[in-house]
């Protein structure tokens, strides 16, 4: 009877599971704070997304770890790039996956920062990033990316990378923008596996303040009116009001991000005994989805889909 009347419903194809890609053959070296994630290279990339396609996992989602770095992230846009070479491997071997690129240049300057810096004050200089993210963007789109997903909160950079794509003739390419993503210390772990921890000040300058919910969807409203085909919440499980309220009052499609930090304490507290890591994996995605999103992006895509397929 449960079953019966239940309201939401968590399905595989509504996950995205997060891959970290860096160059080479037979790498995948692990990430200590994330425990059973780890950074790949592209052949083992490739049997990541396969375990995750075979239960069922929508999308993955892909990060670059590039072995050299700048100050303006120029690795971001080399088409022979760890996450160019993964997206071509992906849409050759498993098409069916929705292949989905990060695009930031905090994994690719020797600073950390997600934009070009300005000498004279140290601080990002968001005009002059709009035309690098844009490159980067095109690359992607390029090699194959179904979706391009900004997520430097640089101001106009969704307008930008329309632009770019449209007149490259790769409007059929989609934007799923990091929206409304808050400032916080939720992301360490992924600054760990993504090798992206600033290396001066923080932030807060770009990302938005955890206060702010009239802010949030401002800037959701600002993305959609750039073009953006999806919006996204980062981080989910604290932000679970604005979420709900992004899809109340867009109507848009809503990705929210089950990001590193919320990840790393389910797990740190299982290995301890003290919850249930299923259980709780399980209720902490159902929450986000009934809050309203309609796709999650989570470290836990496979063990879900897998637990979702057996009927747990």
């Amino acid at each position: 009877m449960r079953r019966l009347v239940r309201e939401t419903w968590l399905n595989p194809s509504q996950l995205v599971l997060p891959l970290f890609v860096r160059s080479g053959e037979n790498v995948r070296q692990p990430v200590d704070s994330m425990p059973g994630v780890h950074q790949t290279s592209v052949d083992e990339m490739l049997r990541d997304a396969e375990a995750a396609a075979e239960v069922g996992v929508g999308g993955v989602l892909l990060f670059g770890i590039p072995d050299h770095k700048d100050a303006v992230g120029s690795e971001a846009w080399n088409d022979e790039g760890a996450v160019q070479q993964a997206v071509r491997a992906l849409k050759r071997e498993l098409p069916q996956l929705v292949t989905i690129t990060d695009v930031c240049l905090c994994e690719y300057t020797d600073h950390g920062h997600c934009g070009v810096i300005r000498r004279e004050t140290g601080d990002v200089d968001n005009d002059a990033t709009l035309e690098l993210l844009a490159r980067e963007a095109l690359s992607h789109a390029r090699a194959g990316a179904d979706i391009v997903a900004p997520s430097d909160m640089m101001d106009g950079r969704v307008g930008a990378i329309r632009q770019a794509l449209d007149g490259a003739g790769l409007s059929h390419t989609a934007i799923l923008s990091y929206a409304a993503k808050f400032a916080g210390p939720f992301y360490g772990p992924f600054r760990e596996a993504a090798e992206s921890t600033p290396q001066f000040g923080d932030r807060r300058s770009y990302q938005m303040d955890a206060a702010n919910a009239d802010e949030a969807l401002r800037e959701v409203l600002l993305d959609i009116d750039e073009g953006a085909d999806m919006v996204m919440v980062k981080p989910a499980g604290p932000f679970l009001d604005i979420i709900h309220r992004v899809k109340h009052e867009t109507g848009y499609p809503v990705a929210a991000y089950q990001v590193s930090g919320e990840f790393a304490m389910i797990r740190a507290a299982a290995e301890r005994g003290w919850i249930d890591c299923e259980r709780v994996m399980m209720d902490s995605l159902l929450g986000i989805r009934r809050a309203g999103a309609d796709v999650i992006i989570t470290y836990f895509a496979r063990d879900a889909a897998r637990l979702l397929a057996s009927g747990g």
